[in-house]
């Protein structure tokens, strides 16, 4: 999907709170998203959370991407209850720790970010 393309003009200086909070996740979490290329939101928020995940040094074997129809069907969706898009779901082994869905007070890199401080899971 081309919304995945991280963001090349995001500010990664300007975040780095964020950056700092993803980064000491790297390699205790794997990030699911669910999106599509057809969705004003994903094209919204997607470039810039990859941008992050990039800056982040987050390994692509961390992050599994899920492309959905117009009809929001597509790989997991059932299982991972997803209705909105953009989903990005964070998980720490087994337990989920963080789900943004489709909009919030604040981007979903800075969502993700306060839940990864939130559940402690660092390295």
């Amino acid at each position: 999907m081309e919304t995945t393309e991280p963001n090349p003009t995001w500010d990664a200086a300007a975040h780095s709170e964020v950056i700092d909070a993803i980064e000491a996740g790297v390699g205790e979490v794997t990030y699911r998203v669910w999106g599509a290329d057809w969705c004003g939101d994903c094209r919204s928020a997607l470039p810039d959370f990859f941008a992050a995940l990039e800056a982040a040094g987050v390994a692509d074997d961390q992050i599994e991407v899920y492309e959905v129809n117009r009809d929001k069907d597509g790989p997991k969706v059932e299982a991972y209850d997803v209705s909105l898009i953009p989903t990005i779901v964070v998980e720490h082994g087994d337990e989920e720790i963080a789900r943004f869905e489709e909009s919030e007070d604040r981007s979903a890199e800075k969502y993700v970010a306060d839940r990864l401080l939130d559940a402690d899971v660092m390295a």
